[in-house]
């Protein structure tokens, strides 16, 4: 088969390289899949050579076995794959050995019933993720359930990917620091968990440098993820801090602490909403002031707007006159 034509039979566009290129009569997707079994059927870690004698679709020649065994490497590490280096035994000199543990690999089986597979499978065909699919997630879990009954054949919902997903879900499972560039900095953080907000991925993690839990929008990300050693990632601090962010806490934006004043009859429900911390005032008739840090302006100004002409922003100035504003433009004279 022409190096020129790709995976799915269709020709790839002049002057553009094939996504996985045939070598041997070997696409690159093939070789990938036969590497990971490899290194997962073996009892010992082994080496390069070894590899390329197990392998198929690697060149003969070994400089450029070498440069494909390199980027399958990474590719298969930036999708998770627990590819570790090892001494293999017996070996004097000592040489380094791969193998992929399979205690690393497979998804442990967390025991779920008949209907929490059921309840899973509705979730994975109701709501589609950009960068993947669920159903093939749920066959660790139980494949069976995902044909016992019909799946919604339009997704209820659709949620954006992004490249910036999967590391960061691992690093969480894996208690991994990560680092990354966001708004022109480094950033070194614990991360804790994902949330999806207003239309975007949310990070929230603790920020070493600057010593407080923030939240990092995933499209602002500007470079790749870099995670670190296992375990070494530190927790989430006990109490309302490791709490989930509202929404207008999930941004970039400079932070404030808007004050909000909310009429007797909706007090209850908003110091419930936002929790007892955020009462600054009681007053005599019954209405409460909160104050809330802000990071997402948009959210906060949709959580003021639910209340109507029960609550009014006191400030700071200039997120008063940024929500005058934008109730002017909602409702232009």
């Amino acid at each position: 088969m022409s190096p020129t034509v790709q995976a799915t039979g269709r020709a790839a566009p002049a002057g553009q390289r094939p996504p996985f290129p045939y070598v041997g009569g070997v696409n690159r997707l093939e070789r990938l899949i036969n590497l990971v079994a490899a290194l997962l059927q073996t009892e010992r870690p082994l080496t390069a050579d070894e590899l390329r004698e197990r392998v198929p679709g690697y060149a003969g020649e070994k400089v450029a076995f070498r440069r494909a065994f390199e980027r399958d490497k990474e590719t298969l590490r930036d999708l998770g794959v627990p590819i570790v280096v090892e001494p293999v035994p017996g070996t004097d000199p000592p040489i380094d050995g791969y193998r992929v543990p399979k205690e690393d690999y497979y998804l442990p089986d967390p025991g779920l019933a008949d209907d929490e597979l059921a309840a899973l499978h509705l979730a994975a065909t109701a709501v589609r993720l950009d960068v993947g699919s669920g159903v093939e997630a749920l066959w660790k879990l139980g494949g069976e359930v995902a044909e016992a009954g019909p799946a919604p054949t339009t997704a209820v919902a659709a949620l954006p990917g992004t490249d910036h997903l999967v590391p960061l879900f691992g690093a969480i499972s894996a208690r991994r620091p990560v680092a990354f560039t966001y708004r022109g900095r480094q950033r070194s953080l614990d991360p804790h968990r994902l949330s999806f907000r207003n239309g975007h991925w949310y990070l929230a993690a603790h920020d070493r440098a600057a010593g407080e839990e923030r939240s990092y929008r995933l499209d602002r990300i500007e470079s790749a993820v870099e995670a670190g050693e296992a375990g070494t990632a530190a927790p989430p601090a006990a109490g309302p801090a490791s709490a989930t962010p509202s929404p207008w806490e999930l941004g970039g934006e400079e932070p404030v602490t808007a004050r909000l004043l909310v009429d007797a009859g909706q007090a209850g429900w908003a110091e419930g909403h936002v929790g007892p911390s955020a009462v600054a005032e009681r007053r005599p008739d019954g209405s409460v002031v909160l104050e809330v840090r802000v990071t997402n302006r948009d959210a906060f100004r949709s959580f003021v707007l639910g209340f109507l002409d029960h609550a009014e922003v006191l400030g700071p100035p200039e997120l008063r006159a940024d929500v005058t504003r934008w109730l002017e433009d909602l409702c232009p004279s």
